[in-house]
């Protein structure tokens, strides 16, 4: 098992890029597919046509979630903290992802520059 901890730039509000990270509709602009999430503690998510799913555990609006990712029969709990912080181009963004399998470490630490983060960046760069 790996951690990850990595902080990003998101130039927009830290309203803004939470409702980006929480609401079904928002998310679906930046990663183009559909998603299941809700803001109530023990609901269950779907991200990236079911390439990332799990269970929402503690949600404080415009600051902070975390998650329970799931990856097969794993024991261990794999959870996403991800802290939203104002900064002076936007948001910087803290995300602690603990309990990684090995195997996977790799493709989920490019999923967060890339896929999740990266598009994120990208949606915002070209809204402001």
């Amino acid at each position: 098992m790996k951690d990850y901890k990595k902080y990003y730039i998101v130039p927009a509000p830290p309203e803004e890029v939470y409702a980006a990270l929480t609401n079904p509709n928002t998310i679906q602009l930046w990663t183009g597919d559909p998603a299941e999430m809700s803001t109530e503690p023990g609901s269950e998510f779907s991200l990236f046509e079911g390439s990332i799913v799990g269970k929402n555990l503690e949600f404080e609006e415009d600051k902070m979630l975390v998650q329970e990712w799931y990856f097969g029969e794993q024991e261990a709990r794999s959870i996403v903290t991800i802290k939203l912080h104002p900064h002076k181009h936007g948001t910087s963004a803290e995300l602690r992802h603990l309990n990684i399998p090995d195997e996977a470490y790799d493709d989920i630490v490019e999923g967060w520059n890339e896929a999740y983060f990266g598009a994120l960046i990208e949606f915002y760069e070209d809204e402001y």
